[in-house]
């Protein structure tokens, strides 16, 4: 099972490039930052390709109510992202959410040969996702859901013919007692986010129970293990006390594959 980090798209220049460049001397497979409000996630990731040459960069992801594909077509283009490390991750909420997705991925791929990923909570768009996306990103779900929601990808796939896309999940982890409180805080505004809070319903859990709030990195590996074998790649959503380099650069480390 791969294992990858991520970064909220407004972080610090500095703290993206340094993670970066940790994340892809550590061994992980991949980097990614978000895309939320008006921070431009594509200009955030440029900012981690030009410090790395082989981990893969994922955006997840951009929302395709808010920007459609012309422009996320040209933002990666103006950024000059390497296409080939590319995970280009869209989605979209209600009302609308599976045509808006299924014509934004159509209209990508004639545009851009990057890899497509796909935002799926609900079955209705997992099996979209299995139907027409190059992978899946999950998110906030434990273990145990994580599985069904890949059958409900696996079933789209064979309906249409496809092969099973590569399925990842975002896994929140804060190391500490100031970064368990953010995570705290963070799964609350979720929670308020009525597509997810008919998630977490669906789960019969509440949000902090999906991701890991370790108070030392003797934690990490327990609960991380938990994950093997349910997707095909965990991507590690770094929650620290104060954003600092050096706090994300220590989950890292504390978190790193192992070899």
């Amino acid at each position: 099972m791969g294992r990858g980090f991520a970064l909220f798209a407004g972080a610090a220049p500095e703290i993206i490039r340094a993670s970066a460049r940790e994340a892809e001397g550590l061994g992980y497979s991949s980097f990614w930052v978000n895309h939320p409000g008006a921070t431009d996630g594509l200009a955030a990731l440029a900012l981690a390709a030009t410090e790395t040459r082989r981990i893969e960069l994922g955006i997840g992801v951009i929302p395709l109510h808010t920007r459609g594909p012309d422009s996320i077509v040209q933002g990666v283009r103006a950024n000059a992202l390497p296409l080939g490390r590319l995970l280009l991750g869209v989605g979209s909420p209600n009302p609308g959410a599976l045509r808006r997705v299924r014509d934004g991925v159509a209209a990508l791929r004639s545009e851009l040969p990057v890899r497509l990923v796909v935002a799926a909570l609900g079955p209705q768009m997992c099996r979209l996702a299995g139907e027409v996306a190059d992978a899946v990103l999950f998110n906030w779900l434990t273990p145990e859901h994580a599985r069904r929601s890949a059958e409900w990808v696996r079933v789209g796939a064979t309906a249409a013919g496809r092969h099973m896309p590569k399925l990842f999940a975002y896994v929140r982890v804060a190391l500490g007692a100031a970064a368990c409180d953010r995570l705290l805080e963070e799964a609350a505004r979720y929670a308020a986010i009525p597509a997810y809070a008919a998630h977490f319903a669906r789960m019969g859990v509440k949000p902090v129970e999906t991701a890991i709030a370790a108070q030392s990195p003797d934690a990490l590996a327990p609960a991380l293990g938990k994950w093997q074998g349910v997707v095909d790649e965990i991507v590690l959503r770094a929650i620290t006390g104060t954003d600092t380099v050096e706090e994300n650069v220590a989950l890292l480390r504390a978190a790193k594959p192992l070899k």
